[in-house]
């Protein structure tokens, strides 16, 4: 395959995994200033702007951090390149340079969501409903990687296409799990009331994890106890492990038995995850950890952009 033809499958999916979940990210939020809470309105929105992709100007263009400019910002702003329309965008013109390397089906989906997407602005959103609009950008983003798997042939343009989706979804996951944790984490006197658990129902949530937690682990909601879920268990469809499996297994694929520099150090951190025991994380301090874990999978997007790919690695990443 042409590096130039992988590296528009491997951002096209990344492009379209970012936007699903600065969704996430933005519903959590909205569920969070909801509940009756202390904690000042923008310490509750900050995280955002430090999570979601950007280009740091939100302050330029706003007076305050509201929850309109909020979602004015990362979701709807064409001149940001980090909001949903921009990532979807992208999406779509990757999509569209290579259209003979992906199936029909999957060049309809993205062409009709980026078209949608073309017709929405605040008011609009505001009609209809924030959380009604970040569930159209979640099944979108489902739908099309549905579609991808369902009618594309599982050749190595697929198997790029999934090493996105499944890097980007780490990143994100690491990302959003460790400003939640600190801006949710409660007073002593806090622990165990009902808004410190809706907190982090609400965080649970925001990835799809709060009914796996109830059948795992059948009691409330602990904060070491998402981390466990979040980052070692490989059944979790978004945890670190579950992603870095995937991620391992399709570097496999595509390397063959090349001693590629990519894989040798997602086979590493695929140990750590693998062998790694939640009271080892605290014990390095779970920030310290996150911290660590998104610095070595950004290097890990590097190196296969030099192992694979035409460019170095471009696209901004959240700060």
């Amino acid at each position: 395959m042409l590096s130039r033809t992988a590296e528009d499958l491997f951002w096209m999916a990344r492009n379209m995994e970012r936007a699903e979940n600065t969704a996430r990210m933005l519903e959590v939020s909205f569920r969070l200033s909801l509940l009756p809470s202390s904690m000042d309105r923008q310490a509750q929105f900050e995280p955002i702007l430090t999570i979601a992709p950007g280009d740091g100007t939100f302050y330029e263009r706003y007076d305050e951090l509201s929850y309109e400019g909020l979602v004015r910002y990362v979701a709807l702003d064409p001149e940001n390149n980090g909001s949903i329309f921009s990532l979807i965008r992208n999406a779509r013109e990757n999509a569209r340079a290579r259209r003979a390397s992906i199936s029909s089906e999957a060049w309809e989906s993205l062409n009709a969501t980026w078209l949608q997407m073309q017709s929405f602005d605040f008011d609009a959103v505001r009609r209809w409903g924030y959380r009604d609009f970040f569930d159209w950008v979640k099944e979108r983003s489902h739908l099309f990687r549905g579609v991808v798997f369902g009618t594309m042939l599982h050749d190595d343009g697929f198997r790029f296409i999934r090493l996105g989706t499944f890097i980007e979804r780490a990143d994100n996951t690491a990302r959003i799990l460790d400003v939640k944790y600190h801006v949710l984490l409660p007073d002593t006197e806090q622990v165990g009331g009902y808004v410190d658990y809706y907190q982090w129902a609400a965080l649970l949530r925001s990835v799809g994890a709060f009914r796996a937690y109830r059948r795992i682990y059948h009691d409330t909601i602990y904060p070491w106890r998402v981390a466990e879920l979040l980052i070692l268990r490989e059944d979790m469809p978004r945890s670190l492990h579950h992603c870095y499996g995937i991620v391992l297994a399709t570097l496999d694929e595509l390397a063959a038995k090349k001693p590629l520099e990519c894989r040798r150090m997602a086979g590493h951190t695929h140990a750590q995850l693998c062998y790694g025991q939640i009271q080892e994380v605290f014990r390095e301090g779970l920030h310290e950890y996150l911290v660590r874990f998104i610095e070595n999978n950004r290097e890990l997007g590097s190196q296969i952009q030099e192992d694979f790919l035409m460019t170095p690695m471009v696209m901004a990443e959240a700060v």
